[in-house]
């Protein structure tokens, strides 16, 4: 046993969408030493989980579980004795219908510390998403939210459906699919009115959500008819009439698309997070990553002179990181600049250095070469020396003409991208609908992983942050439907939304 006591916290995930997480369940999944996921959990929740974290699936869904219940609390409570810092993660909320309060009283009785992290249900979020309010003063005065799934141990069901079946209220019932039928004919047999409006809503909050609306008197049919399954669950009552005014997240023009991301994965993140706000999946696959470069020795000695610049030009959010990382290593800061001037290439360049205490004296319009070399060449003086901090990729080509009008221009890697090899992605280019690309060595990468691709194209939205990348991938023989005309994440998504809609 460790020496240290354990601490297992029950966290609710939400329904789906990552960005229902709260603030304090994302914090506990950071730091944790084991994470035991729901199969409703979302892959983009437990990525938050810290490198080095074991994981463990303890899935259940209908007919098939992955761990029973007995094995999932038991396993629990030895994590905790070995003093590990445990995340249970559960789907919706820990205790709305799901099994938190059995294996909080088990660690309770077995000494080991724990917390509750509520999350959102499915029974307000998924309605939410679908354009329902579970309540309008226009329709109910209450909502009652009820499993369709009871222990099928007790031998008898605990629901009393002679004050269920009013229509005055909102009943929201989870896990009800298999039971559908026999949930409407009790609400019929006890007055329920045949017509009063049902809305079930599968897969509520994701990208995949769809909507049904139909009847008491039609909702079974219908749900056999299209092949209504769960995950989903049943809102009943006279707010579903408020749908077709209210619905919003299946309507942007981006609901539901598949849309790869090949950006290395510490940078894929927000773009990830933006696609799921607009309703599409985000599917991260990343054909680069970022490393240190071939000579870190020059990297970090450029740092350590940078004093002795007049300008210094930070071509990418990389290049800044590489920066402060090596002025950390030595104890510097940001006082290293001294009384150079600093371009910096793109917004979120310039973003990442005012977040460390510098402010950029010029940021140009738009990302290209040879204009930004232009304009360097316009702020400077003959002898003054320049430096540009960057991609081991760079270009010398615009740099030869700030060495031919006399200035002393050192071009030094801060950091270097390779390629990835992997296997998967050409599934993931199959499977989707739009690719993305943010960089040249992106589009390479890419097409050595997919074989076809450029034949693939025809049937894809391909598309591009800013027009270097752009030319990239026609030059390789891509098809390329849209350009982001700022070169950052919003430029991409507005584009992608623009072409959508059009």
């Amino acid at each position: 046993m460790s020496g240290r006591p354990g601490r297992v916290w029950l966290v609710g995930a939400g329904p789906g969408d990552p960005g229902l997480l709260t603030r304090k369940g994302a914090r506990a999944i950071a730091g944790c030493d084991v994470l035991v996921y729901d199969y409703l959990a979302s892959p983009a929740i437990v990525a938050l989980a810290p490198p080095g974290c074991e994981k463990i699936y303890a899935g259940k869904k209908a007919g098939s579980h992955t761990l029973s219940q007995d094995e999932i609390t038991e396993l629990l409570v030895r994590l905790g004795r070995e003093g590990k810092r445990v995340v249970r993660l559960k789907g919706g909320d820990v205790f709305v219908f799901a099994r938190g309060g059995e294996e909080a009283a088990a660690l309770h009785a077995a000494g080991v510390p724990f917390e509750i992290v509520p999350g959102i249900t499915s029974a307000i979020a998924a309605p939410a998403y679908a354009g329902i309010p579970i309540t309008h003063r226009d329709h109910n005065t209450s909502f009652t939210v009820a499993t369709g799934h009871e222990d099928p141990t007790k031998g008898f069901s605990s629901l009393d459906f002679t004050k269920l079946a009013n229509p005055a209220q909102t009943l929201v019932f989870l896990m009800a699919m298999g039971n559908l039928a026999a949930i409407v004919t009790k609400l019929r047999e006890n007055g329920m009115p045949a017509d009063l409006p049902v809305a079930i809503v599968r897969e509520g909050t994701k990208p995949a959500q769809e909507t049904l609306v139909a009847t008491l008197e039609t909702v079974v049919a219908e749900a056999e008819r299209t092949q209504f399954a769960a995950p989903a669950i049943v809102v009943i009552g006279n707010v579903v009439r408020e749908r077709e005014a209210l619905r919003w997240f299946d309507r942007g023009p981006l609901f539901g698309k598949r849309i790869l991301i090949t950006r290395p994965l510490e940078a894929s993140r927000e773009l990830a997070e933006q696609m799921w706000e607009i309703g599409a999946e985000p599917v991260i696959a990343p054909a680069i990553a970022i490393g240190p470069p071939d000579d870190v020795a020059a990297a970090r000695a450029a740092t350590a002179a940078f004093g002795s610049y007049a300008w210094i030009v930070f071509t990418s959010q990389n290049g800044v990181d590489a920066a402060f990382a090596h002025l950390a290593e030595r104890g510097a800061d940001a006082r290293a600049f001294a009384t150079a001037k600093v371009a910096a290439v793109g917004s979120k360049t310039a973003a990442a250095l005012a977040a460390r205490g510098i402010v950029a004296d010029f940021v140009p319009e738009k990302f290209d070469a040879d204009e930004v070399a232009a304009e360097i060449l316009a702020r400077t003086l003959p002898r003054d020396r320049v430096l540009f901090y960057g991609a081991q990729a760079m270009r010398e080509g615009p740099i030869e003409g700030l060495r031919a009008a006399d200035r002393r221009v050192d071009l030094v890697a801060a950091y270097k991208t390779t390629a990835i090899v992997d296997p998967q992605m050409a599934q993931a280019a199959c499977d989707t609908d739009m690719w993305t690309f943010a960089s040249a060595s992106a589009v390479n990468a890419f097409l050595a992983n997919v074989p076809g691709a450029r034949e693939l194209a025809s049937a894809k939205t391909v598309a591009c942050i800013g027009p270097v990348t752009a030319g990239a991938a026609r030059a390789a023989g891509l098809a390329v439907d849209v350009v982001a005309d700022e070169a950052t994440v919003e430029g991409l998504v507005q584009a992608l939304e623009l072409a959508a809609a059009g």
